[in-house]
This record gives C-alpha cells, structure tokens and sequence, in this order.
C-alpha cells in the first residue's frame, strides 16, 4: 500500500491543477444533488421490531386519531383566575373551532368538553388543548406550524394580562440543529496551532482547506442522499464535526512529514511522495478503524443510528482521499515554500543542545513508570466515576433551551398538571372479540390506575368501529425519567395476566415508550459493540506492530480514556458540574445513542494517535544499534520526542473543533461533542503520551516479541512505509538497465539461496533445476505473484515486493503445465509487456511449441523471456525457431546460488 500510496503522491504533485480540478468537480456534482434531491432530514425516530413500534403501526391502521404525531397548548390563567371562567373559556373555544378549520389536523380537544377529563388542572388555573395530526412531525408542512402559532399567539394577546399561552407538544419537541459562530472559533483556534505547527501561514492553510472541501463534498452528499433514506437532522452535524476534524488531522500528518524533510534537504517532488508513502499509510490505516468502528453502530439495529454511522464514515473516508489526492497537489503548488519560516538559530557554545519539551517529558516518565502509570489510572479512575450514574433517554421539549416556546411548554405543563403530563403511554390491543367494548376498557384502565407510577388513566375507549380499544396512561414522572422506563416493564409484565383476564393482546405503546425502546436496544447493543471495538482494536493493532503487548495496552487505555469520557458527560449534564458554562438547557439523561457513538468514534481517533507514536517508537527498536531493555526504553524516548509535537497539534486541532460544538450547539450534539473533547484530550495527553511511554518502558523489550505461530498467521501490512525507504535506499540498484535484477534472492518453497540474476531489455534467459515445483515457484516469485522470502529483486524498473501489483499488470506469466499452452502465452503477451516468464516448456507437444514460437516472434525483439523449465534444451531450441538469440542458461540443480550476474546477462 505504501508503495501505491507514494506513486499517488507524486502523481498528484506533479499535477495539482488536475487534482484540484477534479475535486472541484465532485463538490459541484454533490451539492447539485443536494439542491435537485434534497428532501430535507427527518427527526422521527423509530425502531422496526419492538413491541411499541408494532403498537404505533397497528394504531395507525385502525385508530389514526391517536397514533400520528401531536401537539398541543398551555394556557396558564393569571394569579386569582380561573381558567373556566367566562374571559378564558370563550376565547379558548374560540381557538378550537379555528384549529379545527387547519389542514391536516384530525382532531382538537377542548379542555371543556363534557366527555374529556383531566384537560383542566385540579386548581383551575391551567388547561391544555390538543391537535391530532395524521403522519409523523415530518409530514406536517411548515405553513400548518406557522398558522398554528400564529393562532396560539392571537390568543395570548386577547387573553387577560398576567396569563400565559405557549405551544408545544410531540410536532414542536425537536429542534433543527444548526451551525453557530462557535464552530468558526474552533476552526480559528485550529489554525492558529497550524501556524505555531509549520510557522508558516500559507502551510497552515492548507489542512484547513483541504478539510473543509471535504467536509463540503460529505455535506451535500448526506443532503442529497436525503432522497433515497431517512435522514435525521443530527447526522449532518455529527458529519462536518468528524469531517473537520479527521481532516485536518490527517493532512496535518503528512504535510509536517513533508515540512521536516524538505528541511532536511529533500527535493519536495520525493519528499511529496514519501510523505504520502510514509504518513499517509497510517494516515489511510486510521481512518480504515474509524470507519469500521462507525459502520459497526449498526450493531444495535437500530436504522436512524445505522445511517448516522454510515453517513460518518462517508465524511471520514472523503477525508482520507482527500489527505492522499489533493494534499500533495497542494504541496505542488507550494513546492518550495512549503519548509516555512526557519527557526532562529542558537549561539555556538561548548554545552549540548538542551533537550526538547517533549524529550524532557518522556525521560522523567521513563525514569518512574510504575508511578506515573499508577497515577494516571487511579486518576481516570476517579474521572470516571460520575458515568455510574449515567442514564439514557431520547430527547425531548425538555432539553431544548429554555427561552423556545416548546420548552416554555414543557415546563408549565409539568408543574401544573404534573411531569407524566408530557409523556402519555398508551396501551392498545384488538377487541373484536368483545360483546361490551365500553365497560371492557373501563375495567381494563380501572386495574390499570391501581399500578403504582401511574398517576391517572386519561383515557380507556374503543375506537369507532369497535375493533381496537387504548388505554391512554398519564405516568407520575417525567418522559425520561428511570422510573418511567420501570412503569412500561411493569405494563408489560401484566401481559399474561390480561390477555387471560380480558382477552386482549395488548402492546404498550406512544412516542414515550419508542424512546424507551430505543434507550433500551442502544444499552444492550453496548456490550456487543464493546467486545467488537476492543477486538478489533487488539487484531489490527497486532497486525501492524507484531506484537501482543502492545494491543494489549492500547485497548486497556482505550478503556480507560471512555470511561473517563463518560464521567465527564455525566458530570456536566447529569450532575450538573459546569452546567451553566457550557448552556445546558436541562440537566438529566443523556441522548441514547451518545454513548455507542463517542465509543466508536473514539476508538478510531485513539488508534490515530497509537499508531503515529508507537509505530515510531518500533521503528526506532527494529534500527537500534543495541538489544535488551535499555535499547527499548531509549526507543521509547527517541520515537516519542520524534512524533510528540504532531500529535499533541493534531490532538489540540480535534479538541478544539469538538469543543466548538458544546456551548451553543444542538441539544442532541452537545453530550456528544462534549464526550469526544474530553475524550481526545485524555486520550492524546494522559493516556497515549503518558501511560503507554510509562508502559512500555515497563515492558521493555518483551513489548515487541510476538508468538512464531502468530508471526506466521498474522497478515502484513506496511503502514510505516517500509517499502517506500526501501525503494529510496536502492533507487540507484542495479545501475544498469536490466529488466530483471536479482540479488541475494531467497525463495525457501524453490531452495534457493542467496540468488543472482540478470536479463536485459529483450534477452532471454533459461532457468533450469531438479524439480518443476521449484521452478514454478520461482516463475511466480518473478512474475509478482509470490512474495520472495528475502532478497533484492526489480522486475521492469519496479522493485518487489512493494511493486507487485504493478508487477502483476504489466508482466506477463504463462504456466504451461496446464490446458491450452498457446492461449495461456497469448494472454501473458497481452498489453506489449516487456517481459514474460514461462513454465513448463518440457511438457508442451512439438505443435504447442511451434505455436508458441510463432508467438514469441511476433512480439518482437524488444521482448524479454524467462524459461524456468526442467528442459533447457528444449526451451533453447522453441527460441531458435523464433527466431532469438540463445538463452543464458541457470542450472539450480548444480548449485542453489545462481551464476554470477556477468554470466547470465543477455
């Protein structure tokens, strides 16, 4: 991947225009979609397969009056009033007969009916009037909510003075999210780091914006997917917060690996394509974990959430092909520039440099680990306290700030009719088997009103025709309120003894009992998504850094850093710590899928910053002079002071980004935006610069050893750019032309040992051995389609075995030991390769082999040949007939080292 990432990277340099144009392209093809299929996003949340969302659809068949959405008004009569009295009364049944003219509107419930109780309060100085509406909130147009408030305003003005009127109810409980000026502190604040990062204006502007056209593109494509699937409106926050961040962060990474080496004199075309090679590696293995940690939200099952994950990682995956595409061509533009303003330079003295920051750090870490470990987990210990009392529930007027009339609403509601007044149950079930309807759902709400937390049975009837009957159940505490959530488990836990009883196969129901539903899912996909991330945190990281330790680590800091998150969320919003500061409307639950998302996102960013330190501190052990402990506590030290001042700017960038979403942000967004500030900064500070130095310096070197049976299964992937230093070490090998280079090649499957070849442009060469099982693999090893087991090889100016998929394109391999010998060279000739590699000749019929050499032939001289075959002579003769030269010839079965390069060029 390196290796394709770095050709990337200097074909974008080379081409900035294209890129950028190209990019431009997409982000008008995208917010054309978002203008032409824009269809706006939905806040109705839903959860297939639960018992209450069964309930809603059956209502909506058979009861549509009291299965869409609702909404209703307060009228408070002023201090002495009553609210029945006639200045009151008049004007309010005025107002219904108006709302019943409204489109859309099903049904409107005076609080004066004579078949309603419970609409007036017991001290007759607050009524409430309801709408029906039929459908969801969505589906009521905007001019019916302007003409019922504009209604409810003309109200409030012919009521007395001293009353109050305030709309409210499930159609106005949520709120759009928008963005604020406080985002643009925080992008502010992220491109100041970058100037101190780079010390450089132009350089600091570029990871902003690249991100920003990112988050553009991602933006205008979740808005145009708006056409094809729900959408709700938190998930195009949640988007620009992520797409922002990862962003900026992820061509932070490889615009400072290409600043320090054009510092150090490298031209800026290759220093462009190693930084891409080198940094965007991890860069692009990053931003692979945080997409599957966010498509794994659809653990819970739970569709708004799936598609809130999906859309996530769309804006992370956009991010990450721009930081590979369009961050160097943006360093194409800059070329030189790019190295910034020098530092100042230091007097000569005799005495040493004094040691950075970041290196003074790390050294008194190292010095005392098992204190500093000690300390920094007994102390996110007690951070994480607080997340004990954490609880969850979907969000309702309650949470909305407290100047907004639905929230005006909510509150006068509670306190004169009490806080279940803002959440109705319903239980529901068919009736078609009773001959008396009317005194069955009497009795049923009856025995219902016995329960304790229900504070009244509002209503108990049949519908119209008889067939479905509701209970409507007024709880004594608030919507999301614990004790709520136990009084629908209790409901449920009646079912048995009902269905005996009266017959009725009932279902708890409404748009409480769905938030508490989803709560409910979303607590129990928790586990399962834990033991997910964790695993695959464990399994990827022991893929990258060989090693069992270090997994290991990162995951129990992972654990650490979201508990620790969790207890700062739990802190502000539910005990109330800073609540004020930040502008929480309502201190209480928190939204329900808050904690499933900072997990997964979290998971991702935290992985970031692993790899990007530990990754150079195993470099630094695998290239130390020495061995033992003492060489794996200086790599510890070097690879940390090495990578500390990226990670701690890139760490800085995120929190502010995040942190710019809390004070003035969406209800919904801000436990989260809040979960991931706190989250990156004890991630990045406590526990990756901190505990993991302090761990591993613990460790020592056992950090880096690795079982043989696992070192054998685990796959490889070069995310340090290996292969790109490699192919900078032997840019100059061989030196002279060949088309295939060889040294000290080792293909143990072959029993070759420390081989040396040499073919040049339209030569051939014959390979010869024992065994055609070696032969073959050795044909494949040269064809890109093996990786050698050790050893230099260059195939076509490509070296491998980071250019084998290149390899495998353009160099053709025919295998004739099997069917059809002729159409397998024609395919390996296809495309005007330069060189093919055939197997097998021996076994090939006099007919096959004239074929073949009237095929050789035809693909002219400027053709290079490989035979490995068990024949040479035949293989020579096939060459004769084409007309070639004769082949060197390499006898394997004389000597596992093949003859000296000189004596067998062509």
């Amino acid at each position: 991947m390196s290796t394709l990432l770095s050709s990337l990277g200097r074909w974008s340099f080379r081409h900035p225009w294209r890129v950028l144009v190209a990019w431009l392209i997409v982000l008008g093809v995208a917010g054309g979609g978002a203008v032409g299929l824009g269809a706006g996003t939905d806040n109705t949340f839903s959860i297939p397969g639960t018992e209450s969302q069964a309930g809603l659809e059956q209502l909506q068949r058979t009861f549509p009056q009291v299965s869409g959405t609702n909404a209703q008004f307060i009228v408070v009569a002023a201090d002495g009033d009553d609210v029945t009295d006639t200045a009151y009364r008049d004007d309010i049944e005025s107002t219904v007969r108006a709302l019943e003219r409204i489109d859309g509107v099903l049904a409107v419930t005076s609080p004066y009916d004579e078949n309603i109780t419970g609409m007036v309060n017991n001290e007759k100085t607050a009524a409430i009037v309801r709408l029906q509406f039929d459908g969801q909130s969505t589906d009521v147009p905007d001019s019916v909510k302007d003409d019922l408030q504009q209604r409810v305003d003309d109200l409030a003005t012919a009521l007395p003075d001293g009353s109050q009127a305030a709309l409210g109810g499930d159609l106005f409980a949520t709120s759009i999210p928008t963005v604020t000026i406080t985002e643009a502190i925080g992008l502010l604040i992220a491109l100041l780091v970058l100037i101190v990062t780079f010390r450089s204006f132009v350089v600091a502007g570029l990871p902003l914006l690249t991100a920003v056209l990112g988050v553009g593109i991602s933006m205008a494509g979740i808005f145009a997917a708006t056409a094809f699937a729900t959408v709700s409106s938190t998930t195009p926050l949640l988007a620009l917060m992520l797409g922002l961040a990862v962003g900026i962060d992820y061509a932070l990474f490889i615009v400072a690996r290409h600043q320090d080496q054009v510092r150090d004199g490298v031209d800026p075309e290759q220093s462009a394509a190693r930084a891409v090679g080198t940094a965007g590696s991890a860069v692009v293995f990053a931003g692979v974990t945080v997409l599957i940690a966010l498509i794994g939200l659809g653990f819970a099952g739970i569709p708004f959430l799936t598609t809130m994950g999906v859309a996530a990682s769309v804006a992370v995956a956009i991010a990450v092909a721009i930081s590979v595409t369009l961050t160097p061509a943006m360093l194409g533009f800059v070329k030189g520039r790019v190295a910034g303003r020098p530092r100042r330079a230091r007097r000569k003295t005799d005495a040493a440099p004094r040691p950075t920051f970041s290196r003074r750090w790390v050294d008194a870490i190292t010095k005392r680990p098992v204190m500093v470990a000690t300390a920094v987990i007994v102390g996110l210990g007690v951070v994480a306290i607080p997340a004990l009392s954490l609880n969850l529930a979907l969000p309702n007027a309650g949470v909305l700030p407290k100047g907004s009339e639905a929230r005006i609403s909510y509150d006068l509601t509670a306190e004169e009719f009490g806080p279940g007044f803002n959440g109705p149950l319903i239980l529901t079930g068919t009736i078609v088997t009773s001959t008396d309807p009317l005194n069955l759902m009497q009795d049923l709400g009856d025995e219902v009103e016995k329960l304790p937390g229900v504070r009244e049975v509002a209503l108990a009837t049949p519908n119209e025709t008889a067939d479905t009957g509701i209970v409507q159940i007024i709880p004594e505490t608030a919507p999301d309120d614990p004790a709520t959530s136990d009084l629908v488990r209790e409901l449920r836990s009646h079912h048995d003894e009902w269905l005996d009883e009266y017959g009725i196969d009932l279902k708890v129901t409404g748009f409480t009992a769905v938030a508490i539903d989803i709560s409910d899912q979303l607590g129990s996909a928790l586990l399962p998504f834990g033991i997910f991330v964790i695993g695959l945190s464990l399994i990827l990281l022991a893929i990258v850094f060989r090693s069992i330790w270090v997994p290991v680590t990162a995951a129990i800091g992972y654990l650490l850093s979201i508990a620790a998150a969790f207890g700062v969320v739990a802190a502000v919003f539910e005990w109330g710590w800073f609540a004020d500061a930040l502008h929480v409307a309502r201190t209480g639950p928190i939204i329900s899928f808050m904690p499933i998302v900072l997990m997964g996102v979290l998971f991702g960013l935290a992985m970031d910053y692993q790899v990007f330190l530990v990754s150079r501190m195993r470099e630094d052990f695998v290239h130390a002079a020495g061995s033992g402990r003492a060489a794996a506590v200086e790599a510890v030290r070097s690879g940390f002071a090495g990578t500390a001042r990226v990670v701690t700017a890139a760490a800085l960038i995120m929190f502010a980004v995040f942190v710019a979403f809390v004070p003035e942000g969406d209800s919904s967004l801000k436990p989260i935006a809040l979960g991931l500030a706190a989250g990156i900064a004890i991630d990045a500070f406590l526990v990756r610069m901190t505990l993991i130095p302090a761990v591993m310096a613990i460790l020592g070197d056992r950090a880096w050893r690795i079982p043989r049976w696992m070192q054998r299964i685990l796959p490889h992937v070069d995310i340090e750019g290996e292969a790109v230093e490699r192919e900078r070490a032997l840019e100059a090998w061989p030196g002279d032309g060949s088309v295939l280079a060889a040294d000290d090649l080792v293909v143990d499957e072959a029993d070759i040992h420390r081989a040396h070849l040499r073919l040049a442009p339209g030569g051939s060469l014959v390979v010869t051995g024992t065994t055609s099982r070696a032969l073959r693999a050795l044909a494949l090893v040269l064809a890109g389609r093996v990786t050698p087991d050790a050893g230099r090889l260059r195939i076509a100016g490509h070296l491998l075995p980071g250019r084998a998929v290149w390899v495998r394109a353009h160099v053709g391999v025919a295998l004739l030991d099997q069917p059809d010998a002729p159409a397998h060279v024609g395919e390996a000739l296809r495309g005007h390769t330069a060189l093919v590699i055939l197997h097998g000749i021996e076994r090939m019929s006099l007919s096959h082999r004239d074929q073949i050499a009237a095929q050789l032939r035809d693909a002219g001289d400027a053709l290079a040949v490989v035979f490995t075959t068990t024949d040479p002579d035949a293989a020579q003769r096939l060459l004769v007939d084409a007309g070639r030269a004769p082949a060197s010839v390499s006898d394997l079965s004389r000597t596992s080292v093949l003859p000296d390069p000189t004596e067998v060029t062509a």
